[in-house]
């Protein structure tokens, strides 16, 4: 191979070395081995993680994690009806924010269906970043209108009706979310998913929440009827939090940004792909549409390499990325010829 120090490539060389080679393989055969290299993950209401949506077992695992708390809620409901509680209220609505963390993923996996048109040539995953908005809009509504309620009864105490169903709705609403925690934390370990065992570790935080509902009823029972409002308060506070946390991942993904522990994960496998291939990695980009992600490499390579090699070389990190990223829908490789170097003056 010529010395690129020596000798200024001819124009077919450099033709031969810039190609461009788009990969679009939105349900690639490619296995799901991570090798450890996971990314960092919050629980949010209205974002699918790709981790889990990329994994059939993942995908069966938030289906009757849905279930589970669907019918936790379903008695927290039947319940408040009969004692008009605002903390269970809260603990209620926090309860069914969780349950549709589902909208967004049945959303996404049914315009998934629709093929590419002239006008969506992406398809519609944006789709899903859209329901994901309008879950967090009504979780901090029902989140406003609790504390609302929570303080008009710190105002103005009222009596609480069927304190020990209070009190048994709390326990249904610590198991429900203990059994869905177990339940995540198996299935996460067993495909070892992050991101769902990071659900489990959430959901098994919300049952401490509707604890709180206990310690309400105890406290009306003791005489003293501000324990409901107060702890209706704490939930809301729980709340709040959560809105805040979703709305940063959400609208995050809708400006096609994406998190930096995502992008570093990208620039890791890319380089593990072209390791030992006398290819430099110039620049790496990657954004979101729906819970797929779609990513650009420019790769810097010898002056004088051909057309062949350079096609070599991207196809096999092409085939290795999408092997280490099963939600990578797309990803562009850019081979170029390196930039001479100059020789350094005496």
């Amino acid at each position: 191979m010529p010395n690129p120090a020596s000798q200024v490539p001819d124009s077919d060389a450099i033709e031969g070395a810039i190609a461009l080679v788009t990969a679009v393989e939105r349900d690639h055969p490619h296995g799901h081995d991570h090798h450890g290299h996971g990314h960092g993950h919050s629980h949010t209401h209205g974002a699918v993680d790709p981790e889990i949506a990329a994994s059939e077992r993942g995908l069966w695992a938030v289906k009757w994690s849905f279930v589970g708390l669907l019918i936790t809620a379903i008695a927290q409901a039947v319940v408040f009806a009969l004692s008009g509680s605002v903390a269970l209220m809260a603990d209620l609505i926090h309860n069914v924010g969780d349950a549709m963390t589902s909208v967004p993923l049945g959303v996404a996996f049914v315009l998934a269906r629709a093929k590419p048109s002239p006008r969506f040539a992406y398809g519609y995953g944006r789709a899903e970043d859209l329901a994901g908005v309008a879950i967090v809009a009504v979780i901090f509504l029902s989140a406003l209108i609790t504390g609302y309620e929570s303080i008009e009864r710190l105002r103005q105490p009222q009596p609480l009706d069927h304190l020990g169903a209070l009190a048994a709705a709390a326990v249904v609403g610590f198991i429900g979310n203990e059994v869905v925690a177990l339940f995540r934390l198996r299935v996460g370990r067993s495909i070892n998913s992050a991101a769902l065992v990071a659900d489990g570790l959430h959901a098994r935080a919300d049952g401490l929440v509707s604890l709180a509902v206990l310690v309400s009823a105890l406290g009306v029972g003791l005489g003293y009827p501000w324990a409901d409002p107060v702890m209706g308060l704490v939930i809301t506070l729980v709340l709040l939090r959560v809105v805040w946390q979703s709305t940063q991942t959400v609208f995050t993904r809708l400006l096609d940004g994406v998190e930096p522990a995502m992008v570093d994960r990208l620039r890791h496998e890319i380089e593990h792909g072209v390791e030992g291939a006398a290819a430099t990695v110039t620049q790496v980009k990657a954004r979101w549409l729906g819970h797929r992600l779609y990513g650009e490499v420019s790769l810097a390579v010898e002056p004088g390499l051909s057309v062949a090699a350079g096609d070599a070389i991207a196809s096999h990190l092409r085939t290795h990325l999408h092997q280490q990223l099963p939600y990578l829908a797309e990803v562009t490789i850019q081979v170029r010829p390196q930039e001479p170097t100059a020789p350094a003056l005496d």
